[in-house]
C-alpha cells in the first residue's frame, strides 16, 4: 500500500479514536446537571470517567501529530484557518481538565458549583468545535492556490459545517447516556437509560443530515455502504438499549461512528482539504504528504508505539471496568469552604 494513503486511513481511525473516547466524556460532562441529582451521584457521574478521561484525551494529540508528521500541509492549512475553533477548544480542555481536579478539592457546595458549571460549559462547547473543524475538513475552505485561507476567521461556519458541530454535540451527548447505563448502577443507571431512549432519535438526527449532505454532495458510490451501517447499527444500538443490553448497544454505537467516520473520509478522498474556490486548489493526500523516506521513518516508529499504548490504555479500561453506584462513593476528604 502507498504509505501516503496509509496514513490517511491511520488519521482517520486515531480521529475515529477520539471521537469514541472523548465523545463519552463529553457526554458525561454534558449529563452532569441533568443525571446527577445530589452530590453523591454526580461524583458517581465523574467517577465513570475519572481514571480514563485524561488517557482519552491522548487520542487527539496523536491525531494532530500524526497530520503534522505525514501531511505537514494539511496541518498547516486547516490549523491557520480554522484557528479559533481550534484554540477555543483547547481552552475548553484545560478547564475541563482543571475543573476535574479541582472540584473535590475544596468540601464546599458554592466551590463545587463552579467547577461544575466549567465541566458543563466546556462539555457542550468542545464536541460542537471537534465537529466544526472536522466536517470543515471534509466540505472544504476557502484556500487559495498556496493553500492560504481566503476571507476572515468566520469562514469555516458554513451550512455543512454547523451540521457537522450539532452532530457530534448530539452523538456525544447520546453516546454518554450509553456509557453510563453501562457503567452505573441504581437511579442513575434507569435515568441515563430513559434519556437514551427518549432523546436517541432527535440526537441522531444531525448525523443523518450530515452523512446525507456530504455523500449527495462530495461521496461516491461505495460511502453508501458505510452510510447505511452506521444508521442501521445506530437504530439497532436504542432498540438493544430498550432491551437492557447496554454494552451491546454502546459496542452498536461505536460500530454507528465507524461508519461515519469512514463515510466522511471516503467522502474526502483522494484529498485531505478540498477548496471551495477551485477545486484545483485542494490539497490533495499526494500533494500534502511528505517524503516517502519521511513517512516510512514515521512507520516504523509508530510500529513500535502504538501498540504499547494501545495496550496501557486498554488494560486502563480492564482494570476499572466495574460499574459503580452512590454505594462506592466513599465520605468527602477535603478542608472545608469555611
Amino acid at each position: 500500500m502507498d504509505l501516503s494513503l496509509f496514513w490517511f486511513c491511520v488519521i482517520a481511525f486515531l480521529w475515529l479514536g477520539y471521537l469514541f473516547l472523548e465523545g463519552f466524556d463529553f457526554g458525561v460532562g454534558m449529563l452532569l446537571p441533568i443525571l446527577g441529582r445530589d452530590e453523591k451521584q454526580r461524583r458517581v457521574l465523574i467517577n465513570t470517567i475519572g481514571p480514563v478521561w485524561d488517557g482519552n484525551e491522548v487520542w487527539l494529540i496523536v491525531a494532530g501529530g500524526s497530520m503534522f508528521a505525514a501531511f505537514p500541509g494539511w496541518y498547516a492549512s486547516l490549523l491557520s484557518t480554522a484557528y479559533l475553533p481550534f484554540l477555543l477548544l483547547l481552552l475548553m480542555l484545560i478547564g475541563r481538565g482543571v475543573a476535574f481536579e479541582y472540584r473535590g478539592k475544596v468540601d464546599d457546595p458554592r466551590w463545587r458549583q463552579v467547577w461544575d458549571a466549567v465541566i458543563v460549559v466546556a462539555s457542550w462547547v468542545s464536541p460542537m468545535m471537534v465537529g466544526l473543524v472536522l466536517s470543515a475538513t471534509v466540505f472544504g475552505l476557502p484556500l487559495n492556490a498556496n493553500g492560504d485561507r481566503v476571507g476572515g476567521p468566520l469562514v469555516i461556519l458554513t451550512g455543512p459545517t454547523v451540521i457537522g458541530a450539532l452532530a457530534v454535540w448530539g452523538f456525544s451527548f447520546l453516546h454518554g447516556a450509553a456509557f453510563l447505563a453501562l457503567k452505573t448502577t441504581g437511579d442513575v443507571r434507569e435515568r441515563a437509560r430513559r434519556f437514551a431512549l427518549r432523546f436517541g432519535l432527535p440526537l441522531l438526527l444531525p448525523v443523518v443530515l450530515l452523512l446525507l449532505v456530504a455523500q449527495l454532495t462530495e461521496g461516491s458510490p461505495w460511502t453508501w455502504i458505510p452510510l447505511v451501517i452506521a444508521v442501521v447499527t445506530a437504530l439497532a444500538g436504542l432498540a438493544r438499549q430498550a432491551m437492557w443490553r447496554d454494552g451491546q448497544a454502546f459496542v452498536l454505537q461505536g460500530i454507528a461512528l465507524a461508519g461515519v467516520v469512514v463515510a466522511l473520509f471516503g467522502a474526502l478522498w483522494p484529498n485531505v482539504l478540498p477548496s471551495t474556490l477551485n477545486p484545483a486548489w485542494s490539497l490533495s493526500i499526494s500533494e500534502a504528504a511528505v517524503s516517502d523516506y519521511t513517512l516510512t521513518v514515521v512507520t516504523w516508529v509508530a510500529a513500535f508505539g502504538l501498540p504499547g499504548v494501545l495496550a496501557y490504555q486498554g488494560w486502563t479500561y480492564w482494570v476499572f471496568r466495574k460499574r459503580i453506584g452512590t454505594a462506592h462513593i466513599p465520605p468527602v476528604h477535603a478542608p472545608t469552604g469555611a
